[in-house]
């Protein structure tokens, strides 16, 4: 179950974000359905992001963009000194891509998508019986 599994990433998230203590919900000041909502927007930089999806939740849409600059830089670079070296030097090693979150090195710039966000959050009634 995800509150089990993240309870801690989830109390942290809770007290930064929101200002909440998740023993608000245990002593009935917060309902089910209001915790929920909280934790199905926690922002993408918090505790909980990184620990179900890993690096990848702390690269933005902005650092992927970036990502895919400095490989086309790169490639430019690359096809301008292949162009205008010497007919009989060795060829150049094209450029490989910047590493990505998750991916390695990514084969193909097609491939370059930022990963989906989890949509694993729980639901009321899983939050009522963890607490339960």
């Amino acid at each position: 179950m995800f509150v089990e599994e993240h309870a801690e990433a989830l109390e942290a998230d809770l007290l930064r974000f929101y200002g909440l203590d998740l023993l608000d919900w245990h002593r009935g000041s917060l309902s089910s359905r209001r915790l929920a909502v909280l934790i199905r927007h926690l922002p993408r930089d918090g505790a909980v992001a990184r620990e179900t999806e890993g690096e990848a939740a702390e690269w933005s849409v902005g650092d992927y963009l970036l990502a895919h600059v400095v490989d086309q830089l790169a490639d430019a670079n690359w096809m301008f000194a292949t162009v205008n070296q010497d007919e009989d030097a060795d060829p150049l090693d094209p450029p490989k891509p910047l590493p990505r979150p998750g991916a390695g090195l990514l084969p193909d710039a097609e491939d370059e998508q930022p990963p989906a966000p989890a949509d694993a959050k729980p639901t009321a009634d899983q939050l009522a019986a963890f607490f339960s």
